[in-house]
């Protein structure tokens, strides 16, 4: 009707009868269209298995597996840094030592946090704001100009990339259905694989470079160092800016009880992969399988209450009835993985170096042990460092970055070969076949008086770390969604208590007792091998399904 007849008051009320009727036309219309799409109540896995696995599956992998990265970068790449930073910074031993483990201690005091937060409040809403912290914590750090600043500013970058290192997992989990889900992990690990081969490169690259900028105002010369850390901080950039363009967790909003936008995000990916329009994936809600309505209900009460209370409502579950067993068993698993994966990694070069510098003093006929090496070997930094700090220039020995480089390629590899090989032999064969071969090679360490095999035998030590994503794997299959960010948080944490405790052990009686070092290790992981027989339901195959559970939902679930 046109515009000069409404506003006529004569036919007003006409008016306004006929756009009555014209909305009441639409809504019916919407509604039958409605009904029509959404013809069926379907199961969560089942819901993932309609949406098919396409191009937005493979972009979320990508960028899981660069957040992986990003994690491993801020927590290694101190190592290249130390030797070159320890004229302009000053640094001692101690201080090394400290900036070694400094990351790793933010991430330790933040994980059980960040893990309640990612439980309650959303995986995308912990990770993105924490990831941007991150990477703005190590652009600060690039610049300081004593031990104690960068120290905090390093202690800072541990604390929020904290906040990504353990959500990751379960946010790429919760994506895929049972079947998958292990497999897309162990693809995110290869995309991770991958920058760790990068790291000794672009460290090669960037280190090996004599080019400095001063900055007078704030007192100190950017040199290469500096701006290696900074690339060592841009997957944490990316990650952040790509959450932008990615939804939340859809098992996490199912979980709160979101039914509409549950379904939403499953047909946003469904239109991705397929290319269809959204409304042709007929579904029109989504049974939730793991937890009750009830638990999440629990969960929405206790947000209000206090922070210390809510955390500890939220931990508690973990470490009670049937999750006690699956708790402990894997965290002693990630302690003693991390134990060796990390803390012998962080003297890798240095000890390799010793070697190197005992084989050229005794001559084309060398046989000798790693420990004899190390013994008759010793390394003052004090030695070194000159006096005049201003023509202070240490630079990094070629081997360190060559055997560096090995490792990485062999855990790429690795990763892959997990990834394919995962589906068809297990988890448990996996696990037990890692954890055994590693620990075997570490005992032998001990005893091998070939220094080109004792190498080798190092690097098979340090592939215990294959079994991380593993084990993260098995946390997630385990435990309820409600329950998964927390569980594999926790693990990580004490995983990295291992790493601390490790590198400071072998800081401590390497010169002293070199042999228990190795012994050490080895061991604890043959007997990681062993514990693994006895994680709960490691022999269910991966497409193995849950039983069904009642499929009516109430009108109020709908909303």
């Amino acid at each position: 009707m046109s515009n000069s007849v409404c506003d006529s008051e004569k036919k007003c009320d006409l008016c306004e009868t006929e756009n009555e009727n014209l909305e009441d036309s639409q809504e019916t219309l919407h509604l039958s269209v409605l009904e029509e799409i959404c013809d069926q109540s379907i199961e969560f896995e089942d819901a993932l298995t309609k949406v098919t696995f396409g191009k937005f599956n493979y972009c979320l992998i990508f960028m899981c597996g660069v957040n992986m990265a990003a994690v491993m970068l801020e927590i290694l790449g101190i190592s290249f840094v130390n030797p070159l930073a320890q004229c302009d910074l000053e640094l001692t031993n101690w201080d090394k030592g400290v900036l070694s483990a400094i990351v790793l201690l933010g991430i330790i005091l933040s994980s059980h946090l960040w893990g309640f937060l990612a439980d309650t409040m959303g995986r995308r809403a912990v990770m993105m704001p924490t990831l941007f912290a991150a990477f703005f914590s190590t652009l600060l750090s690039s610049f300081s100009s004593n031990f104690w600043v960068f120290a905090v500013l390093r202690f800072l970058t541990g604390l929020f990339i904290s906040g990504s290192s353990s959500t990751v997992y379960a946010y790429l989990g919760e994506f895929h259905n049972t079947k998958n889900r292990t497999r897309v992990i162990m693809a995110a690990s290869t995309i991770f694989g991958l920058f760790c081969i990068l790291m000794p490169v672009l460290a090669w690259a960037i280190l090996s470079t004599t080019w400095t900028l001063n900055f007078s105002m704030i007192g100190i010369t950017y040199k290469p160092w500096r701006f290696f850390l900074v690339v060592c901080g841009l997957p944490d950039l990316f990650c952040a800016i790509s959450f932008f363009w990615l939804p939340e967790s859809p098992k996490f909003i199912l979980a709160q009880g979101h039914q509409t936008d549950t379904v939403n995000i499953i047909r946003q990916i469904y239109s991705i992969n397929t290319g269809k329009s959204r409304e042709t994936l007929k579904i029109c809600a989504i049974v939730h399988e793991d937890e009750s309505l009830s638990s999440r209900k629990t969960n929405e009460e206790n947000y209000g209450l206090r922070l210390l209370r809510s955390i500890y409502d939220q931990t508690t579950p973990i470490f009670m009835g049937d999750h006690l067993k699956k708790t402990l068993i894997l965290c002693t698993l990630q302690l003693w993985m991390f134990f060796t994966a990390n803390g012998m990694y962080m003297f890798f070069p240095d000890i390799l170096n010793r070697v190197a510098l005992h084989r050229s003093r005794s001559g084309d006929n060398y046989t000798a042990t790693i420990c004899q090496a190390i013994t008759e070997t010793t390394i003052d930094i004090k030695d070194i460092v000159m006096e005049d700090n201003t023509s202070c220039e240490l630079r990094l020995d070629s081997t360190a970055f060559n055997h560096t480089l090995a490792v990485e390629v062999l855990y790429f590899i690795g990763f892959i070969l997990i990834g394919i090989m995962i589906s068809k032999v297990g988890k448990l064969t996996i696990l037990i076949f890692v954890f055994m071969g590693s620990g075997i090679c570490g005992i032998a360490i001990v005893f091998t008086t070939l220094p080109t095999l004792s190498t080798y035998l190092y690097v098979i030590l340090l592939l215990c770390g294959l079994t991380m994503n593993v084990i993260n794997g098995v946390t997630i299959d385990l435990f309820p969604t409600h329950l998964r960010a927390m569980s594999v948080s926790i693990s990580l944490m004490v995983g990295r208590l291992g790493s601390v405790f490790g590198s400071n052990l072998v800081a401590t009686i390497l010169e002293y007792n070199c042999e228990a070092t190795f012994l050490i290790s080895g061991i604890s992981l043959m007997l990681c091998g062993i514990l693994t027989i006895f994680i709960p339901n490691i022999h269910a195959r991966p497409n193995k399904r849950l039983p069904k559970n009642n499929l009516s939902i109430s009108s109020g679930e709908l909303q």
